[in-house]
């Protein structure tokens, strides 16, 4: 069994997820030992909110959850790759697809790709 270093982040590791089928990037989060331990044992990405010092499951409230198909761990032991289906199309609070969707260009300024697949306000009722 793994044994993954949370030391170095105050206890905290960074959870890269990426589509299984695509590669594309989806979001970036953290886990603390206990988001660890619920992901491998649901088999949906639990990430830890430094925001509201709370364990998230992505997707509980929205819908769009990701299943886990695959984990890779870095060398050091201290970052996590999940590589997952994305249910309901969108990674982001945002309502896009992915968290990475703003491309910065040569002279700085930002352009973003894509349109939301929903709209926050509704889904999170803010």
């Amino acid at each position: 069994m793994i044994k993954l270093n949370f030391d170095k982040m105050g206890g905290l590791i960074p959870a890269v997820v990426q589509d299984y089928e695509s590669g594309e990037v989806l979001m970036v989060g953290f886990m603390n030992p206990q988001a660890w331990e619920t992901t491998l044992k649901t088999g949906k990405a639990t990430f830890y909110s430094r925001t509201r010092d709370t364990l998230w499951t992505k997707g509980l409230t929205s819908g769009n959850v990701q299943v886990v198909k695959e984990i890779r761990v870095d060398c050091d032991d201290d970052t996590v790759l999940l590589k997952v289906t994305q249910v309901g199309g969108a990674a982001c609070h945002t309502g896009h697809r992915s968290c990475f969707y703003k491309h910065v260009n040569a002279d700085r300024s930002v352009t973003v790709i894509g349109r939301p697949l929903f709209d926050p306000k509704e889904v999170y009722k803010k």
